[in-house]
Formats: structure tokens, C-alpha cells, sequence
């Protein structure tokens, strides 16, 4: 559940919106804008403001000091309120989503949030080149404030009537895991290679974890959130966490945990495990990626038996060989991510376990038929269960095969048995016809108490007793 979080104003449709008409309406009204410089001021004593009234407070000041200062201030002073501001801006939208233990170009991440590339470049010259012109920074200040109306101001009046913002695509993921699998291969195959391609490797790492953070803005902008707000820290998790289920589906793809040839997915005999060589490849990225981010394996693990619990295709045509070896090295991979989460923490991963359990159980149930391969998800669920004599009994307790069909077809026989049994009920004498009083006092006989159930007994007067509503105590 989200937290409340305090605004500044009293009321969107009033103040709020108040402000925004002296803001935007006329672009010529010096006294409207000083009265909004006012209304800023004046929240901003009370309580923290959002970063874009922080941002549009700032490109306000400079502009009406260009516009009203008697005698005008100086170039350099208008230039340095200018470019102050809109450093201001495109930093306070841009460092909140620096997300991941690696830094992104301001240019890629101010791309994702819809902000105006010449803006960024602007931003870098005023802070490391010389001083842009006067006209130019003008022009960015308009332009910037033009930006806070269609992303924040709009927006927040009329949730309802602004088109969701459309974030920009991910970059494909099939590449990056492409380079760092053939980086691997060759590592594998001569260890005396390992120092020449240890910095390529690591370049790859950081373009994995460069990509989570970009799924991650993603996942900001498609809600419609810019970091207009700092107090929601708790939607950060989810937003992360939906990064991690796009990067999970890209491992799920043929090429990446799974081999592309089925004669590599040779599993071996000893244990529950995917290929040798595969988890030599893989299981140093994934390492690499869990000690950054620890929900990454339980998140994998849960996609892949989302995965195997999936109904079935309906398809026309049956083929003549289906390929199970896809899912059956899935399903050792979801083992390998269970024992490999926790190896210090035993409760957590007899906790994760029985997780895992309880969600295959569900899908399978009954009807294990229905789902894409049963029979590889059964082979995790019995190798999650071995060694624990109560998960393997509670499994064969829900799985026990059903005696009879509880489903079958009507017949006009089942009527005619219905009718009759109706005709019975409706035969049977009425005995109360009367309905017994609400309260007796004073019950005009003694009933025996093994007309009771046990615990029950019938009060008399001499009990005091009083009727009263229910959850009221009379003495």
C-alpha cells in the first residue's frame, strides 16, 4: 500500500490549479508571475517541494528578473540565473534514476524521461564549457517551462484526460548475453585466456546491470512518474523487480540458459542439475547479478515455474516430436537457482522451497494435464521433495490420483431422481407454524437439559437474565 505523502497545497482543483493559470495563461502577465513566485515561496517555508515546482520557482525568478529589473541586471547575471536553472532541472530529474552500482550518460537516461536532447547538451556547456549566449539560455527557459507544463502540471490536474507517456524501448537483451556467452566460451576453453578477457567480461557485467537500470526508468515512466516525488521509496522495489522478471525472460530464451543444440543439453545422471558446461558459462553472471540485486534469483526461479505451469498452446496440428528437453533443462535451472540463493541461510531455502513447492502443487492439482509439460514439472516438484520426508508426504497426499470423476454429464434420469426428492420435502408436515416468541422470561415448563446440545443450558428467572441488542452489556 502506498504511504500519503504531504503536498503543499490544500486543493489540486484550487490552488494547484490556480497557480498554474498565472503561470501559463499569459506569457506577457508580469504580476501573475510574481504572484506565483509568491504562492512557491510561501509552500516551499511549510513543507519540501516537489522537484518540479522547485525547478519551475527558479526558471520563474530568472525570468521575471529579465523581464522587470530597473535598472537591468547584467548579461553575465541573467546568463548565470538562466543556466543555474536549468542545471537545476535536468539534474534533479536525471540523479534520482542513476539505479544500479554503474553510472548512465545523462543523455540516455534524460532520453528515456522525453526530456529535450539540446536541453542536456546545454546543461553540460554551462557546467563544464563556456557560458552559453543570453538568447539561447532565453530560449531554454521557455522551452523548459513549456516541458513542466505537458509533464507536470497537466498531468497532475487532469490525470484522466493526458495520454500515457509511451517510454522508450528497451534495448534488446539477446546481444549483450550473446557477447558475454562467447566472451565465456573462449575463457572456458583455455584458462591461460582469462587475464587477456577479464576486463571484456566485466565490461559486459556493466552493460547487463546499465540495462536493469534502464528497465527500471522504464518501469518509472510507464506508471507516469518522473521523480517528481522523493517519498515513495516503496514502489522503487516493485519497479526494480519488474526490471529483473525483463531480465529474466531474456535468460529464458533459446541461446541463453537453455542451448541452442538439443546435444548440449545433456544433463547429468548424479543429480537434478542442468548441463556442466552450461552452468559454467552462466553461473557467474548470475552470481554476479544476485550480489547486486538479491530478489534476482528467487525472481528467476519464479519465472521459470510460471513458465512450466503455462497452459498448453491449442494448435490444430499435433507434431509428430515435441521437444521436452527446452523445459526439462528449465526445470534443472530452477533447482540450481534454489540452491544456489541461500547456502548460509538454511530456514530461507527450506522456506523458498516449500514456496516453489506450494506453487507447482497449485498448478498441477488435479488437472496436470492442462499445463505445457506436467511431467517435467512434476520431476521438479519430486526433486524439491527429495530428502524431506514431510514435503514428500504432503505431496503425495495432494497429488494422490482422484478416485472418480466429480464432473460428468446431465441425463433426464438426474431429473426425474431431483423431482422426486423434491416431491418428498415438500410432503413433510409442517409442525411450526407459529413462530416461537423473540424473548421468554418465564418459559412456562421446565425443559430437560439433555434436550441440549452439551454445553447449553436453559436460564431460568432466578438467573437474572436480561434481553438486550447484541454487544451491549446490561447489568
Amino acid at each position: 500500500m502506498r504511504l500519503p505523502r504531504r503536498v503543499p497545497w490544500t486543493s489540486i482543483n484550487t490552488e494547484l490549479d490556480q497557480l498554474c493559470s498565472w503561470i501559463f495563461t499569459d506569457e506577457n502577465d508580469l504580476e501573475s508571475k510574481i504572484r506565483a513566485i509568491n504562492r512557491l515561496s510561501a509552500w516551499k517555508a511549510i513543507t519540501p517541494l516537489p522537484h518540479a515546482l522547485e525547478s519551475t520557482l527558479a526558471l520563474l525568478c530568472a525570468l521575471v528578473q529579465d523581464t522587470s529589473a530597473s535598472p537591468p541586471l547584467s548579461h553575465l547575471s541573467l546568463r548565470h540565473s538562466y543556466a543555474a536553472a536549468i542545471i537545476r532541472l535536468v539534474n534533479g530529474l536525471v540523479d534520482p534514476l542513476q539505479l544500479g552500482a554503474y553510472a548512465r550518460s545523462i543523455a540516455s537516461i534524460a532520453n528515456q524521461l522525453g526530456l529535450p536532447p539540446w536541453l542536456v547538451e546545454l546543461r553540460h556547456a554551462a557546467t563544464h564549457e563556456d557560458l552559453p549566449s543570453l538568447e539561447l539560455l532565453r530560449q531554454a527557459a521557455r522551452e523548459s517551462m513549456a516541458w513542466l507544463l505537458h509533464n507536470y502540471f497537466l498531468p497532475t490536474l487532469n490525470p484522466s484526460t493526458v495520454a500515457p507517456q509511451q517510454a522508450a524501448p528497451l534495448r534488446p537483451l539477446a546481444p549483450i548475453l550473446k557477447q558475454y556467452k562467447s566472451l565465456r566460451k573462449i575463457v572456458a576453453r583455455d584458462a591461460s585466456l582469462r587475464s587477456q578477457y577479464q576486463q571484456e567480461i566485466k565490461g559486459v557485467f556493466r552493460d547487463v546491470e546499465r540495462w536493469i537500470a534502464e528497465a527500471t526508468v522504464a518501469a518509472n515512466v510507464a506508471v507516469g512518474e518522473l521523480s517528481w516525488d522523493t517519498s515513495g521509496k516503496g514502489d522503487q522495489n516493485a519497479k526494480e523487480r519488474w526490471a529483473l522478471e525483463r531480465l529474466c525472460d531474456g535468460f529464458l530464451q533459446k541461446g541463453a540458459l537453455v542451448p541452442l543444440s538439443k546435444k548440449k543439453r545433456v544433463f547429468p545422471s548424479e543429480s537434478f542439475s542442468p548441463p556442466k558446461f552450461s552452468v559454467e558459462l552462466w553461473s557467474p553472471l548470475l552470481c554476479d547479478i544476485h550480489a547486486l540485486h538479491p530478489d534476482f534469483l528467487l525472481t528467476l526461479s519464479s519465472r521459470i515455474v510460471s513458465y512450466l505451469l503455462a497452459d498448453a498452446p491449442q494448435v490444430d496440428v499435433v507434431s509428430i516430436s515435441v521437444d521436452t528437453t527446452y523445459d526439462a533443462c528449465l526445470a534443472r535451472w530452477a533447482m540450481w537457482t534454489i540452491d544456489t540463493w541461500d547456502v548460509e541461510n538454511s530456514e530461507s531455502e527450506l522456506d523458498l522451497k516449500k514456496d516453489t513447492i506450494i506453487s507447482l502443487i497449485t498448478g498441477l492439482g488435479p488437472n496436470s494435464s492442462s499445463s505445457k509439460d506436467a511431467a517435467v514439472a512434476m520431476a521438479l516438484l519430486q526433486a524439491l521433495c527429495a530428502g524431506n520426508p514431510e514435503m514428500d508426504e504432503a505431496m503425495s497426499i495432494l497429488l494422490r490420483p482422484q478416485t472418480g470423476s466429480l464432473i460428468r454429464d446431465w441425463t433426464s434420469e438426474d431429473i426425474t431422481v431431483m423431482n422426486e426428492r423434491l416431491a418428498t420435502l415438500l410432503a413433510v408436515p409442517d409442525t411450526h407454524t407459529e413462530p416461537p416468541p423473540a424473548f421468554e422470561l418465564d418459559p412456562p415448563t421446565e425443559i430437560p437439559n439433555s434436550t441440549f446440545a452439551p454445553g447449553w443450558r436453559l436460564l431460568d428467572a432466578t438467573s437474572g437474565w436480561k434481553p438486550s441488542p447484541i454487544g451491549v452489556y446490561a447489568t
